[in-house]
């Protein structure tokens, strides 16, 4: 489980007034490239390195757990961050190819709450990849408003793929038929549709997957992982380079297995503590000074012609 490194040792003759100046080039988040399967932090990297390494690629942002319609202490304006995280967005000075959404856009599946994030994250004018969360299919149709919205041109309960740039994308749900505080699932019938999906990809081909819950064991007790991940997983063993991007959680966790790099993203909501710390998950409240330093989205960057990722997590505050 890899969380940020930031040096201030200055080491490798970097000072640290130099890895400060990167830190706030890269918004105050972690601009990670994978090579080899070992994430580097380019946070010690000149501005000039680290922008040419965005430079070679296309970029895609990642949003989750924007949670429309959730109004109690941890943050009565959920509303209202999530419209500051869309215009840090629209202000990014290169813009992003598209967006992935990782799940709970709303918070309790009203068509209010869908129409409402709708209108502000389709202000941005950027193209948007959606995926559920367990609270965008509480309604009384069982995901039909989800559905409704985001499930054209899908399979199963909204799974599918696409491909852009020499990237094979790959968006799951694992939120169906969720238990309290239970893990998530697959399910057979969408790891049948995953194993016929990755047929015709070459193994060169570097491979995003997303998801709303973790598809790696993060905390259990808490259902923070998914209970047949392993099966999805070994039919991308066969690949050179693997990102599975997932919210859920609300918070920023980076762990390497092999070929594979999973990486969860804040939410533009409200923070969640750290595994194990309370006696449960759930949304935790936090001086108002210090929220917004616990929001965020996070930046992909995909060379072009080769397997690294690039990942900057930037925050609200």
């Amino acid at each position: 489980m890899t969380h940020h490194h930031d040096d201030e040792s200055g080491r490798d003759g970097i000072s640290r007034r130099h890895a400060l100046e990167c830190m706030i080039w890269a918004g105050t988040g972690v601009l990670w490239t994978i090579s080899g399967g070992v994430p580097v932090s380019l946070n010690l990297l000149g501005a000039a390195q680290a922008g040419e390494a965005m430079a070679t690629g296309f970029t895609f942002l990642q949003i989750s757990d924007s949670h429309i319609g959730f109004d109690k202490a941890a943050n009565p304006h959920a509303i209202d961050t999530l419209k500051e995280a869309m215009g840090k967005i629209q202000a990014l000075p290169q813009k992003p190819a598209f967006m992935i959404h990782t799940g709970d856009i709303t918070h309790l599946s009203k068509a209010a709450q869908f129409d409402n994030a709708a209108e502000i994250i389709g202000g941005a004018g950027f193209d948007v990849h959606y995926v559920p969360g367990e609270h965008d299919l509480i309604d009384d149709g069982n995901g039909k408003a989800y559905l409704d919205r985001y499930g054209k041109g899908t399979k199963g309960a909204g799974w599918y793929s696409f491909d852009q740039n020499g990237v094979h994308f790959v968006a799951l749900v694992n939120v169906v038929n969720l238990k309290a505080g239970g893990l998530g699932n697959l399910g057979a019938e969408q790891l049948a549709w995953l194993a016929d999906d990755l047929k015709a990809v070459s193994a060169s081909t570097p491979i995003v997957v997303f998801a709303h819950i973790p598809l790696w064991a993060v905390y259990p007790e808490w259902g923070w992982g998914t209970d047949d991940a392993a099966q999805a997983l070994g039919l991308l063993k066969r690949f050179g380079s693997v990102t599975v991007l997932n919210g859920h959680i609300h918070q920023i966790m980076q762990k390497v297995e092999g070929n594979v790099t999973f990486h969860t993203a804040r939410s533009t909501a409200f923070p969640q503590p750290a595994p194990g710390t309370a006696a449960s998950p759930g949304p935790m409240t936090v001086p108002a000074g210090q929220l917004r330093g616990l929001l965020g989205t996070s930046s992909v960057t995909v060379k072009q012609g080769g397997q690294d990722l690039a990942i900057i997590d930037s925050t609200l505050a």
